[in-house]
């Protein structure tokens, strides 16, 4: 049974017999966690209808409930807030339905088809902590939307052009002696990433001799031989010169290569991947027809821009002097070819750090002035930055932390931490590694998730390892619990018997706890891809561990007599693990059996 429906439908009925009139809206909402009851109506605004004071409304028809609808036991009231106690036999009979449905939390097909862009990174660095919490944001979100009913699109754009590819290439130029990732024993986005910072040393070292023999810091910055050379090799690329389109290929290919183990061990993929190679062009095209159709403007130097001052915003070149695109431009050129690969995607969402707010604005303004309707349905998920103790990260200084490096170290944790434990004796070599891997990343995924995205957090990777508290471990912890209980009972031919749930007629205040927090699943996958957000199931989770282990501590399983209500606890169990397990995995994240 839908039992928010169910309930629904009796308010609604008693309201029409109470008060002799009919209602559509009502104010149903959990209970406040101090008060008896699971549901909560505010009937403040029903006073209007029942001429009566907030209190008085809420009795009658809190009264009228508990004899007529056959789902109330009793209530209480506070002020205008009508606290209403569910029956067991109620409880028994929502938890029958959530048990007999495996597919439960998840949607039908809907029809509709979503895109979403995360990841999205450079090709002269590898990739590092703000990735990481990127990656689990848009796979997590794409999950989401999976679950109710969308097929989802998963992509990326690689920012595989430009001056700063360019800066790796020149540094690799003067200073690699052919150094290769076999040759160098680096993954191949780390050997890039060691000629970004190459570059940024040389060039720091460059500017400063400059200004050391009298030239302007200005001028300075403009001669450096290693700037010029970089320059130099932006133009030749964008020329097509065989040589260095030939050492672009190469490096891209060396960091595409690092990239991949790298989304392999975080757990994400892609369907489709878009270069900015092959769609600058497509923008530069889109936005020389604007400049005809009279949407955008040349300046004297022959740059073109676009006005949205009128629109609160202001002035934005598209395409510089010299002809060349900038990031706007080829934006504007993917999300167009997008929309031609995909033409039954109903929007596009795009998982990109709160410092390009201003810049996805603009680009969904001009998508929208170009004649593009679905403009409209285009959304930046926007997040904060992710903070360490040790400060703020820097690319070119080489100081980020790379994302490599802390999945390992999380890992690593785990294992020390399980060894410590004693939890893993009797595994073999193999299930120690699978295991560590397993709780290192959740603990990883699980902090960088559970915080809203749109907020900046601090990741503490310490606090995000504990099996005790809001951490992923914990609720891994959990789920391995009731897996062992499980075992125990199999071993004591105790099966989960769908026959004897509906004849539950007593509940314990824990069962019906969980049972609640069970029957509210899909309401909450539902509103985490509303508001693209999986911090909604990340709390979810923890909510759920929680009530899970106050259940254990309280109420021995199997020192039950009855045999019906062994059964119940039995498959209780089982579909409170279940529901866990979903949960974790629309987080990315898996939850091991034996822990």
């Amino acid at each position: 049974m839908n039992l928010e429906q169910s309930l629904r439908t009796e308010i609604q009925k008693a309201v029409s017999v109470l008060f002799n009139q009919s209602v559509e809206q009502l104010q149903l909402q959990p209970t406040n966690a101090e008060f008896e009851g699971s549901h909560t109506l505010v009937c403040f605004p029903l006073t209007r209808i029942s001429k009566l004071k907030p209190e008085e409304t809420a009795n009658a028809i809190g009264n009228y409930l508990v004899e007529y609808s056959g789902i109330v036991n009793h209530f209480n009231v506070v002020k205008g807030f009508l606290n209403l106690v569910i029956a067991d036999k109620v409880w028994a009979e929502v938890f029958a339905v959530i048990y007999a449905n495996k597919n439960y939390g998840s949607l039908p097909d809907n029809g509709k088809e979503i895109m979403i862009e995360y990841s999205s990174p450079n090709t002269n660095k590898p990739l590092h902590l703000g990735h990481l919490r990127n990656n689990f944001l848009g796979y997590s979100v794409a999950e989401l939307y999976k679950a109710v009913g969308y097929t989802v699109h998963k992509v990326q754009i690689i920012n595989d052009r430009g001056i700063h590819i360019c800066k790796s290439m020149a540094a690799w130029k003067l200073y690699g002696n052919g150094e290769t990732p076999e040759s160098s024993g680096l993954k191949g986005d780390k050997l890039v990433g060691k000629y970004y910072v190459e570059f940024d040393k040389h060039y720091k070292a460059q500017v400063k001799e400059l200004e050391e023999k009298g030239v302007s810091k200005e001028e300075a910055e403009k001669q450096a031989p290693i700037m010029k050379l970089a320059i130099d090799m932006l133009q030749k690329w964008e020329a097509k010169d065989a040589e260095t389109v030939q050492l672009w290929k190469t490096m891209n290919g060396w960091v595409y290569s690092g990239f991949d183990v790298t989304y392999k061990r975080m757990g994400v993929d892609f369907d489709k991947l878009y270069y900015e190679s092959d769609t600058y062009l497509l923008g530069k095209d889109e936005v020389l027809k604007g400049v005809e159709k009279g949407i955008f403007f040349k300046k004297d130097d022959g740059s073109v821009w676009v006005d949205l001052t009128d629109d609160g915003l202001d002035q934005k070149v598209l395409l510089r002097s010299d002809g060349t695109s900038v990031y706007m431009t080829q934006d504007i050129g993917t999300a167009i070819l997008r929309f031609r690969d995909f033409p039954k995607i109903e929007g596009q969402v795009y998982t990109v750090g709160n410092e390009q707010e201003y810049h996805f604005k603009v680009l969904f303004l001009i998508l929208d002035k170009l004649g593009y309707e679905w403009a409209k349905q285009c959304y930046h998920l926007s997040y904060g930055m992710v903070d360490l103790p040790t400060g703020k990260m820097k690319s070119r200084e080489g100081t980020v932390v790379d994302a490599d490096d802390l999945m390992q170290e999380m890992v690593d944790a785990a294992r020390a931490q399980t060894q410590e434990l004693g939890k893993v004796d009797e595994m073999t070599a193999q299930e120690i590694d699978e295991l560590a891997e397993m709780i290192g990343l959740s603990a990883l995924k699980f902090f960088l998730l559970k915080v809203d995205p749109k907020k900046r957090m601090m990741f503490d990777p310490n606090e995000s390892i504990q099996l005790q508290g809001h951490t992923g471990p914990f609720i891994q912890y959990t789920h391995a619990r009731i897996k062992a209980i499980l075992r125990k009972a199999s071993s004591l031919n105790i099966a989960p018997d769908a026959k004897v749930l509906k004849d539950v007629s007593a509940l314990e205040s824990a069962e019906r706890a969980i049972i609640f927090k069970i029957n509210q699943y899909p309401a909450k996958v539902q509103e985490a891809a509303r508001e693209y957000s999986p911090a909604i199931i990340v709390n979810y989770a923890y909510e759920l561990a929680k009530e899970y282990n106050q259940f254990y501590q309280a109420i021995p399983i199997f020192s039950e007599s009855d045999a019906g209500k062994l059964k119940f606890r039995v498959a209780f169990s089982q579909t409170t693990a279940d529901t866990i397990k979903k949960a974790m995995a629309l987080l990315g994240i898996r939850v091991p059996e034996r822990m």
